[in-house]
C-alpha cells in the first residue's frame, strides 16, 4: 500500500476536505478518516479539474461517470467496518479512487468495472501509486467475481433496480454490503448484512448515484 510523500501542493485542501466534510459531519473511523487524508483525490481525475477534488461535491470523470462526493464515499466506507485482514469487492471501480482507500483499509481488494476507458484509467492510476494489494478488472460488475468469493466485504458505487443476486451469493456469512438501491432519480442506499444465509437489509440514507449497468443491473 502506498502513502504519498508529504507536502504536496494538495495537502492542505486534503486536510481541511477530513476536517469540514468528513469529522464535522460524523465520520468518526478513524482508519476511514486516516485513508481519506492519505489517498490523493486529485491523481484520479483530470488535470483540469484537479483544483476541484476535495470540494464537497462529485468530480465527472468521463463516460457520464463521476467521483463521488467525499462525504458519501466515506460514509459507505466507514458502514462497511472494514478490517485489515479482509478481503474485499468493489463494483464500479471509476477511475480508482475508492479502491485506493479500500487498498488503505483492507488487505486484499478486487474492483470491477464496465468501461473500457475507465478501467484502464484506473489500472494505471493504482498501479503508478503503488497500490499493489488491489486488482482491477474489467467485466460486467453485476456478476461479481466468483472465482476469489467469498468476500467479506462488497461496496457497489452505483444504483441497482435490487441487489444483484450474484453479489449477495458471493458475500461471506456475517459479511456486510453497501450499496444504493432505487430507481436511477433517486435512490436509498443499503447496509445488508448475511446472517445464516438470510439478507438483513437496513437503509441508511437517501442518495443519487449513476446507474448500474450490467445483466443483474439496469440496461446500457
Amino acid at each position: 500500500m502506498a502513502e504519498l510523500a508529504q507536502p504536496d501542493p494538495f495537502a492542505v485542501a486534503r486536510r481541511a476536505m477530513v476536517a469540514h466534510q468528513l469529522r464535522n459531519r460524523g465520520i468518526y473511523d478513524e482508519r476511514v478518516l486516516r485513508a481519506m487524508e492519505i489517498v490523493p483525490r486529485h491523481e484520479f481525475v483530470a488535470p483540469s479539474l484537479q483544483r476541484d477534488a476535495y470540494d464537497d461535491n462529485p468530480v465527472p470523470i468521463g463516460e457520464g461517470q463521476t467521483v463521488s462526493q467525499p462525504y458519501i464515499v466515506a460514509y459507505m466506507l466507514e458502514m462497511l467496518e472494514i478490517a485489515a485482514e479482509n478481503r474485499v469487492l468493489e463494483i464500479g471501480t471509476g477511475t480508482g479512487y475508492q479502491a485506493a482507500l479500500l487498498g488503505q483499509l483492507a488487505r486484499e481488494v478486487f474492483t470491477m468495472e464496465r468501461v473500457p476507458t475507465l478501467f484502464v484509467t484506473a489500472k494505471d492510476n493504482l498501479e503508478r501509486l503503488g497500490y499493489t494489494n488491489v486488482k482491477a478488472i474489467q467485466g460486467d460488475g453485476t456478476r461479481g467475481l466468483p472465482e476469489h468469493a467469498p468476500y467479506a466485504r462488497i461496496i457497489v458505487a452505483a444504483a441497482a433496480p435490487d441487489v444483484p443476486t450474484p453479489l449477495f451469493e458471493q458475500l461471506a456469512e456475517n459479511g456486510r454490503m453497501v450499496i444504493p438501491v432505487g430507481p436511477p432519480d433517486i435512490q436509498e442506499l443499503l447496509l445488508i448484512r448475511k446472517q445464516d444465509g438470510t439478507a438483513i437489509s437496513q437503509k441508511l440514507e437517501g442518495c443519487r448515484f449513476v446507474p448500474l449497468v450490467g445483466e443483474q443491473g439496469y440496461r446500457g
